[in-house]
């Protein structure tokens, strides 16, 4: 029991260092900067559990949830894989790949990587693309809500994985950070399977835990520097919150995004259930800048924003169990807008709901458009995560959003 506190207490440090561009050479220096303050990428890689050697396979794992431009705020910047790319090969780290599993999986691994620029980083440092186009069942006997996971075929042949996560908003989860990101180690339509599977928030996240307590990701470092809020994941607004954030621990990773945007780390589910599982901790942090160690508050004074868009309220979980009766006056839900949609049919193909609970309707005059079933929605978003053309919003009552925003209840 020692040895676990102990690992906790050592996991739990979280590096911030500001970096308010993505100029090459500054994002680097800054990725760089922040792996030292953790005492460095060798000790880090050849410490703990599944050490690594130079000869180690690893695979560096960013967010590519989307075909969709860096600018877009919804992908993990080039920048900043490339500055990690340079970590790794400059420390002697060189057989590496990368990957991961968009949420479209009808999409090549391959396209979305060269629409978010990620391919042509990986190309100039001559980083190959791994396999996430097949999968291979591994079961997880010690999992709390999953004994298995069918992951993509080049994460199961790894021998350590990077985590290289994307700061943005998640209509699910509030948030999704270095916790939520191993999701993309799923294999294709399992992904979709897995929303049906585990429907609510809180059970999802119980999922994504064991999901990281089987991949184990050796290091988390997150790109902050322009972050995602609102309708994200993928149709949010980009909002510049200028760091680099690293961390051997994801939910302490997340728990100081949290901060950082005025957002209870213990109202984010994946945090919740990351702690309670043993993924990670989100109290007792230890957070270290360039000058030092920083408090909580020091933190937040000096990297936080409090206007960030992002859902603090509690709902109807925990505080609002007296008044129930409110419930459908708080209650969110995935909405078409008209004037936006195209009919393309990728929310339809996304919902993972058996008959779906949204379909295209052909219109005798106009155009097509999607339209919902919301006796079969279960509100889990993976329409409004995968539509392309920022068509989809969560619609919240007036009453939840001057709760959410002035009295976080």
């Amino acid at each position: 029991m020692a040895t676990e506190k102990n690992t906790i207490a050592v996991s739990s440090k979280v590096a911030v260092v500001r970096c308010d561009t993505y100029e090459e050479r500054s994002v680097e220096a800054a990725v760089f900067r922040a792996v030292e303050l953790l005492g460095g990428l060798e000790s880090i890689l050849s410490s703990g559990e599944k050490a690594l050697s130079r000869e180690s396979r690893i695979i560096m794992k960013p967010n590519l949830l989307a075909k969709t431009s860096p600018d877009k705020a919804c992908t993990t910047h080039p920048a900043v894989f490339k500055a990690v790319g340079s970590l790794l090969r400059k420390n002697g780290y060189n057989n590496l790949k990368y990957g991961d599993s968009p949420g479209n999986p009808m999409i090549k691994v391959e396209k979305v990587a060269e629409e978010c620029g990620i391919k042509e980083a990986a190309d100039a440092m001559d980083i190959p693309l791994g396999n996430f186009e097949s999968g291979i069942q591994v079961d997880f006997p010690k999992g709390r809500a999953a004994d298995r996971f069918i992951l993509c075929d080049e994460v199961v042949k790894a021998d350590g994985i990077i985590n290289i996560c994307k700061m943005k908003t998640h209509q699910l989860e509030r948030i999704t950070g270095a916790v939520k990101n191993t999701f993309g180690c799923v294999y294709g339509i399992n992904k979709g399977a897995s929303h049906a599977r585990f429907a609510t928030a809180e059970v999802f996240a119980k999922m994504i835990a064991d999901l990281n307590n089987l991949v184990k990701p050796k290091l988390h470092i997150m790109d902050g520097i322009v972050a995602m809020e609102g309708n994200g994941p993928q149709s949010g607004t980009p909002k510049a919150m200028n760091v680099i954030m690293v961390s051997q621990d994801p939910v302490a990773l997340d728990a100081v995004f949290c901060y950082l945007v005025d957002l209870k780390p213990e109202l984010v589910p994946t945090n919740v259930s990351g702690m309670e599982q043993g993924v990670g901790s989100w109290q007792n942090l230890n957070i270290i800048s360039e000058n030092g160690q920083m408090t909580i508050e020091e933190a937040v004074k000096e990297y936080g924003d409090r206007s960030f868009n992002v859902q603090r309220s509690t709902e109807y979980r925990g505080m609002l169990k007296p008044i129930r009766f409110l419930r459908p006056l708080l209650e969110k839900k995935p909405v078409v807008k008209t004037e936006r949609c195209i009919g393309c049919g990728i929310c339809v193909n996304a919902c993972p709901v058996e008959g779906k609970a949204i379909y295209v309707k052909k219109a005798k005059k106009g155009k097509p458009a999607a339209v919902y079933n919301y006796d079969r929605c279960i509100k889990c978003y993976c329409c409004q995560e995968m539509c392309p053309e920022e068509a989809i919003t969560v619609k919240k009552s007036l009453l939840a959003r001057i709760m959410d925003r002035n009295w976080k209840v």
